[in-house]
């Protein structure tokens, strides 16, 4: 399933039935209180709390959700949902799973290797790759073994990462995820929209992202959903020690398969 260039006939046929109920909500927008407004500078500076104070996190250990989405030849739109465990150790040490439909993988950073191993094939694969957790990641995609849009938000530059090509930035208000109440912020790139919901309080986490592609008709769109999140957690002296389960098969770094949240031969245009 590999997606082409889908026109916007898509938008036409999915939304259609649903323009009457936009404009009504669009005139129910423009009557809100100006006291509602938000100045851009808001949002930038809440980019730039909830950046300062992951950086300044030693450890973290999260639980998270994501969802994916691609459109096929067909022009038809379809999602990829994980679940997922992240432990990281800066400045160099990590230890990652995530299980979907197509994969349950797990991948370990010491600072020295890098370990993938495919539970659902019994097999992995090790690689030389000193450095931080962010050379780790840039690494990894350079590969084109990972996309993973999400770990963006760990790493040791998020403000600067994520703020780089930002041309507008809002700061649309409050909202509730999973119970918690955050400040609801929204950017645009030149190609893509996205937007965090960060917890209101002593510790801004990001609780919720959503990055929208504008330049793939139908704009698929990635989500991830923070569940659980603690920092300054106790870690073992083997958390990130690789073990290869009894009778996996070590093979070539490409003869791993499926390790990211699509499946191979499907391509997604949600990325940031």
């Amino acid at each position: 399933m590999k997606q082409n260039g889908p026109t916007k006939s898509c938008y036409r046929t999915f939304f259609g039935p649903m323009l009457g109920v936009g404009v009504l909500l669009a005139a129910a927008v423009s009557f809100l209180p100006s006291a509602q407004a938000q100045t851009p500078d808001d949002a930038v500076q809440i980019l730039k709390s909830m950046s300062d104070y992951i950086a300044s996190q030693k450890t973290i250990s999260l639980t998270y959700d994501s969802d994916v989405e691609v459109i096929t030849p067909e022009v038809e739109k379809i999602q990829f949902a994980s679940s997922g465990t992240v432990l990281l150790s800066r400045p160099d040490k990590v230890r990652a799973s995530r299980t979907g439909g197509y994969a349950d993988i797990e991948i370990v950073f010491d600072g020295k290797t890098v370990s993938g191993l495919g539970k659902n094939i019994n097999a992995y694969t090790q690689f030389e790759a000193t450095g931080s957790i962010d050379q780790l990641l840039a690494k990894l995609r350079g590969m084109n073994l990972l996309t993973a849009p999400g770990a963006d938000l760990l790493g040791s530059h998020v403000f600067d990462d994520l703020i780089a090509d930002v041309i507008v930035a809002k700061h649309i208000g409050r909202g509730v995820i999973d119970g918690v109440e955050c400040e609801h912020l929204a950017f645009r790139d030149l190609d893509i929209d996205w937007q965090l919901w960060v917890e209101i309080g002593a510790r801004p986490i990001p609780r919720k992202y959503v990055i929208t592609s504008k330049g793939v008709g139908a704009a698929p769109q990635y989500t991830l959903r923070i569940k659980e999140w603690k920092t300054d957690v106790p870690i073992s002296a083997d958390a990130f020690t690789f073990t290869p389960p009894q009778g996996a098969k070590k093979v070539a770094t490409d003869e791993l398969g499926n390790i990211d949240e699509v499946p191979q031969g499907v391509v997604t245009g949600a990325k940031k």
